[in-house]
């Protein structure tokens, strides 16, 4: 499976993006899809997953219901939509698939894409 991430870019303070996260060479349709970030200077921290037919989604604490990830299995995508970003949400945001339907974060993530970048401007 090789992941894709798109849809990052440059927006400012209180403003939205929506991330797509693409599948090719396999389908990700029954694995559990999530959303990673990476600050510079900082550790990789979660941000949201979801189970391989949408009825379990997770978010980091630090989304506050700013954030909401669904999925489109019939077009093998998995998006984030991001709303009212701040400052401290600028990262590059990684999509990874796990091998199984459903995220365990004791288990982790097999495959990861490329990220997009995304920087918020205060």
């Amino acid at each position: 499976v090789q992941l894709q991430a798109s849809g990052g870019g440059l927006v400012q303070a209180g403003g939205s993006l929506r991330l797509s996260c693409a599948s090719s060479g396999r389908t990700f349709s029954n694995n559990a899809v999530g959303w990673f970030r990476q600050a510079p200077g900082k550790e990789r921290e979660f941000v949201a997953a979801i189970s391989w037919n949408g009825d379990q989604t997770s978010y980091g604490d630090f989304v506050e219901g700013r954030f909401t990830i669904s999925r489109d299995r019939n077009k093998n995508r998995v998006y984030l939509q991001m709303n009212s970003l701040k400052p401290e949400d600028t990262a590059v945001y990684y999509c990874a698939a796990s091998l199984g339907s459903y995220y365990n974060s004791d288990r982790g993530m097999y495959y990861w894409g490329k990220g997009t970048q995304v920087t918020v401007s205060s």
